[in-house]
């Protein structure tokens, strides 16, 4: 069995973080740091355990924020490399990866009374782990500054760095204090983007298609103008990007971006959808077989998403629209399709017992649909 993903911050972590505090600053009380940051540490989610490291470097770190934060600095472990999402601990080397997590926070409480000074600490702990979530304070209680630094770091060396000015303004970031004026109006922030979108790194590039992604939740037609002005003759590394960006409006069929990838036709053609079996124990899967036959007289691009109507506590169900195939279907021919759909169960969906739909799309547009009934 896989190690619970809340163990990435363990005690362990903690006795690390405290023996790397007291290498640099001998008076640090590290005994009652891991003693505060340890108790009761096994009953909390991750999250909840990054937030209680915090609050013992709250009570244990110096006063002064200057100091504390110079402190962090002189712990950390050298820059990540190029590509290096989540680097192990290394205690020779110095602070790094998930032990991260709680020093920004850290950061986020108790630097916004020195901006300046708390944004250049963020600076280098996005190097070792990443600053996404510890930044979005300073956007909201310091925004003509945060926006400064942030169009500086546009062209710092470091890619780790210029995610972060993508994926730390996100508007509505998994983990994060949303930031609900970007959310009303996220024009800020596409400045930003349009430099980014062509960064070197794929790992600045991929943040930048997320936070489109979450601008269309709200804000569709400002993607589908995106698209129009940015996709006609795109290099190939953009064209990914757009097309991750534009995931969402995709699957909801939304007119303007389906045109803006050429998807915009309805499929000529018919569509046989056929599920096995036809009774699923959770636990278990079910298999989609699509068959489709085109009519056209010429080859037709198209995007195959299908949608589970899932059966909630209540009786009634809820949509979840998952990624199919994307290809082109030559004219008048004939293709077979084959996915499996898993019930197993996951921690961030509860299934229910009952009659479940299986809806399919082409281009946007519903085509075919089928039931099948799930059972304990």
């Amino acid at each position: 069995m896989a190690e619970p993903f809340k163990n990435l911050i363990d005690a362990s972590l903690v006795r690390a973080l405290g023996q790397q505090l007291e290498r640099h600053a001998p008076t640090f009380e590290r005994r009652r740091f891991e003693t505060l940051a340890i108790r009761g540490l096994t009953e909390l989610e991750l999250k909840s355990r990054a937030m209680q490291v915090c609050d013992a470097l709250e009570q244990t770190l110096p006063a002064h924020f200057d100091h504390a934060a110079g402190l962090i600095e002189a712990c950390l472990a050298p820059p990540r490399a190029p590509g290096e999402a989540t680097p192990a601990a290394d205690a020779d080397a110095g602070v790094t990866g998930w032990a991260v997590w709680p020093l920004a926070e850290y950061v986020a409480r108790r630097g916004l009374a020195t901006p300046e000074r708390a944004l250049q600490c963020l600076h280098a702990l996005t190097q070792r782990f990443t600053a996404e979530w510890s930044i979005r304070p300073f956007i909201i209680q310091h925004p003509d500054l945060t926006w400064r630094t942030l169009q500086r770091w546009l062209a710092d060396p470091s890619e780790h760095v210029r995610r972060l000015v993508s994926e730390g303004s996100r508007p509505r970031l998994p983990w994060g204090t949303q930031l609900r004026n970007l959310i009303a109006d996220p024009t800020p922030t596409l400045p930003l983007l349009e430099v980014l979108q062509d960064d070197s790194s794929a790992h600045v590039r991929r943040s930048v298609a997320n936070h489109l992604n979450d601008i269309a939740k709200d804000h569709p037609e400002l993607l589908a103008q995106w698209l129009e002005t940015h996709l006609p003759d795109a290099p190939a590394q953009r064209r990914t990007l757009l097309r991750h960006a534009s995931r969402t409006l995709i699957k909801s069929g939304h007119a303007r971006v389906l045109q803006a990838w050429g998807l915009g036709e309805h499929f000529n053609g018919t569509v046989d959808l056929a599920l096995k079996p036809s009774r699923v124990k959770m636990g278990e899967q079910v298999e989609l077989t699509l068959a489709l036959s085109s009519h056209a007289r010429h080859a037709q691009s198209i995007v195959v998403d299908y949608g589970v109507h899932h059966v909630k506590a209540n009786g009634s169900t809820t949509l979840k629209v998952f990624k199919g195939w994307t290809l082109v279907l030559g004219p008048g021919e004939v293709r077979t399709l084959h996915k499996p759909h898993s019930f197993r169960p996951i921690t961030t969906r509860t299934y229910h017992a009952g009659r479940h739909g299986i809806e399919l799309r082409i281009n946007g547009q519903i085509v075919a649909r089928k039931d099948f009934l799930l059972t304990r």
